[in-house]
C-alpha cells in the first residue's frame, strides 16, 4: 500500500509507504515499482544514495544536473529529520521560482518525490541524520549544477536561523537563481 499526497508544485508529491508492525519490530516495501506505477508514477531509478550528516544544520542544496542528465529524486530518512525542498527552476513554469517543503523523518516514514526540472536540498533537523535516496539518472559531474540556499529570489523558509546553517564549500559558492544554467519548461 502506498498514500500520496501532492505538495503543490507539478510532480512533487509525499509518498508514505506501508509499514506493518509487532513485537519483533516492523517490515516495509519502502519502493515497488508496479505500486508507484499504479499510483501514476512512471520512472526508472538506476542509483541510490546515501548520505549522513552528523550535526543538526547541515544543508545539503540546492542541487540539480541539467539536461541531458537530469535527475528525479525519491528521498527518505532512515534516522533523524530532515526539512526537504524542491524549487521549480523550469524557466517558463506556471510555478517558477516556487518551492515547498516538507518535514521528511524516520519516525513519519514518509518520503518526497522530487521530479527532474527542480532544484533540490535538505537541512538537518536532528545529528546523526541519514539519507536515502533514489535518482533516476547517473551522477554525471559535468552536469552537475546548484543554486544558492538563501537566495531571495526564491525566499526558502528554512526552520533554522540561516547564519548557523553548515554548507560545503561547494554549496556556499552556488550562484544565485538569475546566474543558474536552468530548464526550459516543456
Amino acid at each position: 500500500m502506498l498514500e500520496v499526497r501532492e505538495l503543490g508544485l507539478d510532480g512533487v508529491l509525499e509518498l508514505r509507504p506501508k509499514a506493518f508492525a509487532d513485537a519483533r519490530g516492523f517490515f516495509s516495501e519502502t519502493y515497488n515499482s508496479r505500486r508507484m506505477a499504479e499510483a501514476g508514477i512512471a520512472l526508472t531509478f538506476v542509483q541510490d544514495n546515501h548520505s549522513l550528516s552528523r550535526e543538526a544544520g547541515v544543508l545539503r542544496g540546492l542541487h540539480y544536473q541539467v539536461p541531458p542528465h537530469a535527475q528525479a529524486k525519491l528521498v527518505r530518512v532512515v534516522r533523524g529529520r530532515i526539512f526537504d525542498v524542491a524549487v521549480d527552476i523550469r524557466r517558463g513554469s506556471p510555478t517558477f521560482a516556487q518551492w515547498v517543503g516538507l518535514e521528511v523523518s524516520a519516525e513519519r516514514w514518509n518520503q518526497i518525490l522530487v521530479p527532474a526540472g527542480f532544484a533540490h536540498g535538505f537541512l538537518t533537523l536532528e545529528p546523526d541524520t541519514e539519507v536515502i535516496y533514489k535518482v533516476s539518472d547517473f551522477y554525471a559531474p559535468q552536469h552537475d549544477r546548484a543554486i544558492r540556499f538563501d537566495d531571495p529570489a526564491i525566499g526558502i523558509d528554512w526552520p533554522v536561523d540561516p547564519a548557523r546553517i553548515r554548507l560545503s564549500d561547494k554549496d556556499a559558492a552556488a550562484p544565485s537563481l538569475a546566474d543558474a544554467e536552468l530548464f526550459g519548461y516543456e
